[in-house]
């Protein structure tokens, strides 16, 4: 990708096989089936149609809705146009709608029957997304596409909102053409098959796309994640690649007579991140897909995918550990002044793929520090080869009685106990303490545990302080828009609780 400054996005589609698959939509009523001549030529049609319409290069326009070809030629075809797309999570409330696209400044939307309701009455062109592969009519010869300048806008990624107000990343071409031409340099079988069930509006399910169109690979797409849905795609269609966060593994195991039944012999890579895993997780993968290797990755919105990578000299990477520092970036660890530091700190990352900001919030301090260092808020501890360890999120941390806890810490001592599938540590108001930590547990099928048998683990294997003061065993554990543990919903469940005095 040498000339990399002067392409679009929206044309990073392999044309070495135009008659091979690019998408398998599965839904309930069968799977569709989309070639790269076909969606290469869906991607001009749309571009060419909303090229006509009344709107300037660098326009922004929404995309709402589940996941289907249709959205990812939406997102392609305005890229192509010269117009920046804008996700948009169909899981935010109406409001929470109707303000990304205000804060985007969207002049239009594209929605399916869903995304339809959400952007109702919010003032902004709506395109139906639905059947517009059909419906659009298909031009003569090539679609001519905006060549964009480096540091224009390629798309605008909202966050989940989950603390406030949704933040819209910014990401310029120059940002993920780097990404996709790292990720091209090594394409891997020309068979592959990439399993994505995530929902696009979220970085991961996104960039997974991009890259397998990237390097001629097919998306096996899903409309949302589904634990039953997935493992069955990946038998019917020999998926080869799945990817996801923890939650969405645990799930899957859940279902154990798939687990049982599903040839999963297929898949040889899995790659699992975003948030932490316990040992026995990892054990119960492996043996989910005894032919893959488990890759346990790092990334975020604002600096992209690309930070870890294997140990130069071929160390294997310690289970739970995300790998050594890439090459191509530069990382470094700092404590609650800003100063670097040897062994644990919150993560800084330097390198090309960074955000240009947050899209019209003069109010958010910029995240970039004065030398060019995105400050994640993620914490990581280093070992003596180099591997790095996830330890918690900076803004998860809380003090109970002067001393600092970190619930990923606690988290992966439940999850060590034999009895636990997933834990989660929150804290909530003491009046002594300040805050206190309280857990919410779910446990392995079959299995038994009490609150005050897992208390106790986690005494005997942590300092008294981090200890859960209550445990409370559910059935699962409520999952946010990005399939992440909702920790909101839990402290919101832990007050109702507390407040009835439970125990």
């Amino acid at each position: 990708m040498s000339n990399s400054e002067h392409r679009n996005q929206g044309d990073v589609v392999t044309g070495d096989r135009p008659d091979s698959l690019a998408i398998i939509a599965v839904t309930d009523s069968g799977a569709h089936q989309v070639t790269y001549r076909e969606f290469d030529a869906a991607v001009d049609a749309v571009a060419a149609w909303t090229s006509g319409q009344d709107l300037s290069r660098g326009d922004a326009v929404g995309i709402v809705g589940e996941n289907t070809p249709e959205w990812l030629v939406a997102f392609y075809a305005l890229q192509r146009a010269g117009l920046v797309p804008v996700p948009i999570s169909y899981k935010l409330p109406r409001d929470g709608v109707a303000y990304v696209l205000e804060n985007a400044g969207a002049q239009a939307v594209f929605a399916d029957a869903r995304g339809g309701e959400l952007v109702a009455g919010t003032g902004v062109e709506v395109w139906d997304l639905d059947g517009l592969i059909e419906r659009t009519p298909r031009i003569d010869g090539k679609f001519a596409s905006v060549v964009p300048d480096p540091g224009d806008p390629a798309m605008i990624l909202y966050t989940s909102g989950s603390t406030g107000r949704p933040k819209g990343v910014v990401l310029s071409q120059r940002s993920h053409l780097w990404v996709l031409g790292l990720r091209a340099s090594t394409p891997g079988p020309t068979d592959a098959r990439y399993l994505v069930a995530a929902p696009l509006y979220h970085m991961n399910a996104l960039a997974n796309c991009q890259q397998a169109f990237g390097v001629g690979a097919t998306v096996v797409l899903l409309p949302k994640f589904s634990a039953r849905q997935f493992l069955q795609a990946v038998g019917e269609h020999r998926v080869t690649r799945v990817t996801g966060v923890p939650p969405m593994f645990a799930l899957l195991l859940r279902e154990d007579d798939l687990v049982a039944t599903v040839d999963t012999s297929s898949v040889i890579d899995v790659f699992m991140g975003s948030a932490p895993a316990s040992q026995a997780l990892f054990h119960d993968v492996r043996a989910l897909f005894p032919r893959a290797e488990l890759h346990f990755g790092y990334g975020t919105t604002e600096s992209g995918p690309v930070a870890f990578t294997d140990h130069p000299d071929g160390l294997p990477t310690p289970d739970g550990s995300v790998g050594v520092a890439d090459p191509n970036v530069e990382l470094r660890l700092v404590d609650s002044t800003g100063t670097a530091v040897a062994g644990e700190g919150v993560l800084e990352i330097r390198c090309p793929a960074l955000m240009t900001g947050y899209h019209r919030r003069p109010d958010l301090a910029s995240p970039v520090t004065a030398d060019g260092f995105y400050h994640t808020k993620d914490v990581f501890r280093i070992d003596g080869n180099g591997f790095y360890f996830f330890t918690g999120r900076e803004d998860d941390m809380f003090t109970s009685g002067g001393e600092n806890v970190y619930p990923a810490a606690v988290e992966e001592i439940l999850e060590s106990h034999a009895a636990v599938r997933q834990a989660a540590v929150i804290g909530v108001p003491d009046e002594i303490k300040g805050r206190k930590p309280v857990a919410f547990v779910s446990l392995r099928p079959a299995a038994q545990a009490s609150p005050d048998e897992l208390r106790k683990h986690v005494l005997e294997n942590a300092e008294p302080y981090a200890h859960p003061r209550q445990v409370w065993i559910v059935d699962e554990l409520p999952l946010s828009s990005t399939n992440k543990i909702d920790r909101n919903a839990l402290t919101s469940r832990a007050a109702e609780l507390l407040g009835e005095g439970a125990t």
